[in-house]
């Protein structure tokens, strides 16, 4: 009961998918037909979906907010830093990890260290030409440019791998998200949704504006067949 009323302080929604046709699609359709009423319950305000078409390979899916430091972790502990060769890359390897210990709470402060001036303002350049000339912002926001040239060096590093190396190990981790559910029992989909809420659980709080009282309810299709 307890994961299931805290499904949506950590999850934006559920999506399932189903061939409404195909036996391997029974389990996630039992489990969602089952399961619906109680967890709508629980939270109204969630999203909780079912796709259906033929063929379709079952699932369940949601969204979490994977952040940089994420996708490093997750790339050094899965050796995907690799050269041509195969061997692995040290250099980027010592990128990533001194990218996630990165002092960025400091350069925050030192971002705004001249009141009403944000060197990140969009379309500075047009406005203010030649605004790192000025005496006063580069005596200001020296260890800022020194952090951010840094943070944009290592930057540079870590995603300069071979064959699209950064984008295939960010695809990769948000296939994590993803539970395919092919011949799966309910308890097996039920599983797969406690992993994702507890996946959920470790990298995201949201704040849910709990209705005084249920003001729509849709139980689904009445001929949902399964």
């Amino acid at each position: 009961m307890s994961w299931k009323a805290g499904l949506s302080r950590h999850l934006p929604a559920l999506r399932f998918f189903a061939c409404p046709k195909s036996p391997s699609s029974k389990g996630v359709m039992t489990w969602y037909v089952e399961n619906y009423e109680e967890l709508k319950l629980l939270n109204p305000e969630m999203p909780l979906l079912m796709r259906t078409t033929d063929n379709a390979m079952p699932a369940v899916t949601t969204q979490l907010d994977w952040t940089t430091q994420h996708l490093l972790g997750f790339m050094v502990q899965e050796n995907k830093f690799r050269d041509a060769n195969g061997t692995i890359s040290q250099a980027r390897v010592e990128a990533a990890q001194n990218y996630m210990k990165f002092p960025w709470e400091k350069l925050l402060v030192e971002r705004f260290s001249i009141p009403g001036f944000d060197p990140e303002k969009p379309f500075l350049d047009e406005e203010k030409p030649g605004w790192r000339d000025d005496p006063e912002v580069q005596s200001k926001l020296a260890t800022y440019f020194s952090l951010k040239d840094s943070s944009e060096e290592l930057e540079a590093t870590f995603t300069s791998g071979p064959d699209k190396e950064f984008e295939r190990a960010k695809n990769a981790l948000l296939m994590c998200q993803r539970v395919d559910l092919w011949c799966a029992g309910p308890k097996e989909v039920e599983a797969a949704v406690v992993h994702l809420y507890k996946l959920g659980k470790a990298l995201q709080e949201r704040e849910v504006d709990f209705p005084v009282f249920i003001t729509e309810f849709i139980p689904g299709a009445d001929d949902l067949q399964y």
